[in-house]
């Protein structure tokens, strides 16, 4: 393994000054498997205060838990003391810590055997769970006693699928058995970690692994509406899958971003409270798209999304169906409705959306987008004026001209873009003033 210089700086000071120290956790598992770690964490035999006597500059992270942050250059690594935990009461820390001269006794108190191996140059690997065979296995296995793993952290069992997700892996039956039994104390996990590894899961490779979340009942009791997605089917010549499914199917489609991820998992979430069921038989889900728009809302804010993300994903769920007609006309006023900035993800949702549905059909309707997406390049190598703040004409121009403030400026305003929308050589000052002044006289 190669470890960079900073951390092997840390190791040797703290092993010339007699005591051990490896990396370990994630840092390891990523080398193992070809990627590159995103932090380098150290365990070590030392106790805190003496990490804090070898290095010039520290930080007190969570020295309560053994932790001291060591700040080389701009970098911070932190240093563990080896510990075994005391009981977890709140389902999240341990009541108590007790520091330990073993790495034996660190490392098995980790969560799963890939995330337990430390190494160090002198030693190399230290595996003492078989993690590098389930690594190679593509296993997610807990440390010892699932049931016991689970219980002092709650959050594991989603920490279990998201790793799973991001690896491409499956999880062993007892850790999956554990996650069952155990699933209703995750409402113990505040909703912001909750929302961090529900993210981590949907941006992942394997966003699909969402479905390890229903099927332990996870979802159940952080994401119910989408239990109710999973039980509602479609019976239309368009889909062959229940909505949960096609939900699935749509997160494999379409590029990881949060927000795109965020709106392919909700973008159907109204329909179990639109469906209805014709004579036919054939169900139908009018006004879906503005119902889950609003549902979306409430699950994100419960989520503790901030707002933006939570505005972006309404908007791309409310627009999800929109029928745009192939005319530069209306590609223009759907920029309007959904704004420049969300226009390519509302594109690419579309599409992600019809690759999950029926099969029949799917060519012609991703032939109709892509025309779209032509028109759409077309608008933009003009600069096209699609919005209020590219139009020539400004409030402060209708205020010279003599027209009062107030909510007329806006009346106005609008219907002019209105204009420029539909034949964008109509965005000139002059002219749109006269169209101004002319709307404002017929609308005294």
């Amino acid at each position: 393994m190669e470890i960079p210089q900073h951390v092997r700086e840390i190791i040797r000071t703290l092993e010339d000054n007699g005591y051990e120290a490896f990396a370990v956790g994630g840092c390891v598992r990523d080398s193992l498997i070809g990627r590159q770690p995103e932090d380098w964490d150290i365990t070590t035999s030392a106790r805190p205060e003496a990490v804090k006597a070898l290095f010039r500059r520290t930080i007190d992270t969570g020295i309560q838990h053994g932790t001291v942050t060591v700040m080389l250059g701009r970098e911070g690594y932190e240093v563990t003391t080896y510990r075994v935990d005391g009981a977890y009461h709140d389902g999240r820390h341990p009541d108590s810590v007790t520091f330990t001269p073993k790495l034996e006794e660190d490392l098995k108190r980790r969560d799963f055997t890939i995330n337990a191996m430390a190494y160090n140059e002198r030693q190399g690997i230290v595996d003492l769970f078989g993690g590098q065979a389930d690594l190679t296995a593509g296993i997610i296995r807990c440390v010892g006693n699932p049931v016991h793993r689970f219980g002092e952290d709650a959050l594991r069992m989603m920490r279990a699928v998201r790793f799973a997700a991001q690896l491409g892996f499956s999880i062993e039956e007892n850790t999956l058995e554990a996650i069952r039994q155990l699933a209703p104390s995750i409402r113990k996990i505040s909703a912001e970690r909750i929302q961090a590894e529900l993210l981590k899961i949907l941006v992942s490779p394997h966003p699909g692994h969402l479905r390890l979340l229903y099927e332990t009942g996870l979802t159940a009791c952080i994401l119910p509406e989408f239990d109710r997605m999973m039980d509602t089917p479609q019976n239309t010549p368009y889909h062959c899958y229940s909505v949960g499914e096609h939900t699935l199917a749509v997160l494999s489609h379409v590029p990881a971003a949060p927000v795109l991820r965020l709106a392919a998992l909700f973008h159907d979430v109204g329909k179990p409270l639109c469906r209805t069921t014709d004579s036919r038989g054939q169900d139908h889900f009018y006004g879906h798209a503005q119902r889950g728009a609003e549902i979306a809302v409430q699950i994100l804010k419960r989520l503790k999304l901030d707002n933006d993300t939570i505005r972006q994903t309404q908007q791309l769920i409310f627009h999800h169906s929109d029928a745009i007609q192939l005319s530069e006309k209306s590609v223009r006023r759907e920029m309007n409705r959904i704004g420049e900035d969300l226009f390519p993800a509302l594109l690419q949702l579309m599409e992600g959306d019809n690759m999950g549905k029926t099969p029949d059909g799917t060519n012609q309707r991703l032939d109709y987008l892509h025309q779209v997406r032509e028109i759409y390049q077309d608008i933009l190598f003009r600069q096209d004026c699609v919005s209020l703040k590219t139009m020539a004409l400004t409030g402060d121009d209708l205020i010279q001209a003599g027209i009062p403030r107030g909510k007329k400026i806006g009346e106005i305003l609008r219907y002019c873009l209105e204009q420029v929308l539909d034949d964008p050589k109509k965005n000139q000052r002059g002219l749109l003033l006269q169209i101004a002044l002319d709307y404002a006289a017929r609308t005294e």
